[in-house]
């Protein structure tokens, strides 16, 4: 990718404190990188799918080593393309074939679950193994485990447990851990790159290739949306659903000294799921003092065809017009190009760390 000339910033960057000190005096090389974070998303993937590209087809690979790619529902796919063969084909793959997805206006969750688990055939192709092996990346995946009316799929049953995951988590996050257990399962070469996990009831289980599609559908099926997954190899029983319910935008405790680069869809960092709507809640500052923060600009956002990235309320948006729809998000695909380019442009240049805000 070719750097160009950009009239109004399409990034926004943020650091941690150790991140900031650190870029500002030694600049940011592909080296220096260690790990990254993908969030739970859904389609806003596509709106940063260029800065993917940017980072997996271009710049990381300059600098080949060990890395940790963890990730939460879109998160997790998204680095699971990047751990195929050929990562920006892999990245370009899951950017169509969730364009391509189509739902009727009374679609079911068992309609919706069993297009899902077609994608993830179509987007693996058959390659598990090779991601499980793939020599520089490390893939880890978070899923929750329900507990009580959160693992039954059926509808009234399971509102009633989201009712009661809302009022616990008003009152104060921890007490989702009479809801959630949290669940990692991690490339068995190396362990989840994080330190001592006792906010939640926390396991970390090595990936394979019997479980790892059983992992990747349980770490994106959101509640009411989706089928939890049942079961997962080497797991144990019970009922698996999307890791962002518990850790929405990765707000963990990463270990070590390297730089954690966290191509993101927006400049905060939540928690959880449900605490979108808690202004309060957000990302804890020692837990991210060597996080770098990439994410579109609002300058960026505004010039978009509805002023955002794709979310999931476009199937709604779009109903009956599925062909409009697909326009919009490779639209959006298309222009997040510009993501990538700027900050290839900005660590070229050594301009980076002018640009950082705190985090």
């Amino acid at each position: 990718m070719s750097a160009i000339h950009i009239k109004s910033p399409a990034l926004t960057l943020k650091a941690g404190p150790r991140a900031l000190r650190r870029i500002r005096e030694q600049g940011l090389n592909p080296g220096d990188v260690g790990i990254l974070p993908g969030a739970a998303g859904g389609p806003k993937a596509l709106g940063i799918q260029g800065l993917d590209l940017a980072l997996f087809g271009d710049w990381l690979p300059r600098a080949p080593r060990e890395r940790s790619l963890i990730g939460a529902s879109i998160g997790s796919w998204r680095f699971a393309s990047a751990c195929l063969p050929d990562a920006a084909a892999g990245i370009r793959l899951l950017g169509e074939l969730y364009t391509q997805q189509r739902f009727g206006k009374r679609a079911s969750i068992s309609e919706v679950s069993r297009s899902c688990s077609r994608m993830l055939d179509d987007l693996l192709a058959g390659q598990d193994a090779r991601i499980l092996a793939n020599p520089h990346y490390r893939l880890n995946i978070v899923v929750v485990k329900s507990h009580g009316l959160l693992a039954d799929d059926r509808r009234d049953r399971l509102g009633l447990g989201l009712s009661s995951v809302i009022a616990d988590n008003l009152i104060g996050r921890p007490r989702l851990s009479r809801h959630f257990e949290r669940v990692i399962l991690h490339d068995a070469r190396r362990n989840p790159p994080l330190g001592e996990l006792n906010d939640f009831p926390s396991r970390c289980l090595p990936l394979d290739t019997g479980n790892l599609r059983h992992a990747l559908l349980a770490s994106g099926s959101i509640p009411m949306v989706m089928e939890g997954v049942r079961d997962i190899p080497g797991a144990g029983a019970g009922t698996y659903r999307d890791g962002g319910l518990l850790d929405y935008h990765l707000d963990l405790p990463y270990s070590g000294s390297d730089v954690v680069l966290y191509p993101h869809f927006t400049d905060k960092v939540i928690p959880g799921w449900f605490d979108k709507g808690i202004p309060w809640r957000r990302g804890d500052s020692g837990r991210l003092q060597d996080v770098v923060l990439i994410a579109p600009s609002r300058e960026y956002l505004a010039k978009l065809p509805h002023g955002k990235l794709p979310d999931r309320k476009d199937f709604k948006r779009y109903l009956g017009d599925d062909a409009g729809r697909e326009r919009y998000w490779r639209k959006a695909m298309d222009e997040s190009r510009r993501l990538g380019d700027e900050f290839l442009e900005l660590v070229e240049s050594g301009s980076l760390g002018q640009r950082l805000q705190a985090l």
